[in-house]
């Protein structure tokens, strides 16, 4: 796999930027405070059944489905909610993937063009964050490694797991400043991975 470059300074998400991503009828900010639980064992399985879904729905346009983010770490505290990255071959073309989506259950509720053409849909209840990129985009390949290294590190996920247990008590009703709050050790633990900034900034 490819190693990807540090991220580069993330714009402030702004009230009129959140806004902006905002597809349909979703808040543009949380709704309820930000609560961070214990690690379940049922993760696993959950995720299991919604790749099922997502493939049987869009077939061989799925280039890769992967589990990613706090709940696809074994031990890790987070959200009750699981993030899966979808990769196809070009997420701006909604019409090849969406309305597949749309028919297991899935709702287009964020839209990001100038982030990787970034798409974030739900399913019933937000139990779930499907996110959709394109083939080799350095943010999928940053959700990959940040997941396999604190697999593997366990010092970096208890590192992180502080992070984020701080964050939601500062922020709880602003996923804006909770991930800001959390992305100094997010940066810290992918430099650790072997990352570095792009050449090309």
């Amino acid at each position: 796999m490819r190693t990807p470059p540090l991220p580069g300074p993330a714009a402030p998400l702004s009230p009129d930027r959140m806004a902006a991503r905002a597809v349909g009828d979703r808040p543009a900010e949380v709704a309820s405070p930000i609560v961070i639980g214990p690690y379940d064992p049922a993760w696993p399985a959950r995720y299991a059944a919604e790749q099922a879904r997502i493939r049987d729905a869009v077939g061989d346009r799925a280039l890769a489905i992967e589990h990613v983010g706090s709940t696809a770490v074994p031990g890790l505290a987070a959200k009750d909610r699981l993030d899966i990255d979808l990769i196809v071959a070009d997420p701006a073309d909604e019409d090849s993937y969406v309305p597949a989506l749309a028919a297991a259950g899935y709702a287009l509720r964020t839209r990001e063009p100038d982030w990787y053409e970034h798409r974030c849909l739900w399913n019933a209840g937000h139990t779930v964050n499907l996110h959709v990129f394109g083939p080799d985009c350095d943010e999928h390949l940053r959700h990959l490694v940040f997941r396999d290294r604190l697999r593997e590190h366990p010092e970096e996920r208890e590192r992180y797991e502080a992070a984020k247990l701080r964050s939601a008590a500062e922020n709880p009703l602003s996923m804006a400043a909770y991930s800001a709050g959390k992305a100094p050790v997010i940066i810290e633990i992918l430099r650790r991975a072997g990352l570095r900034p792009s050449e090309t900034r």
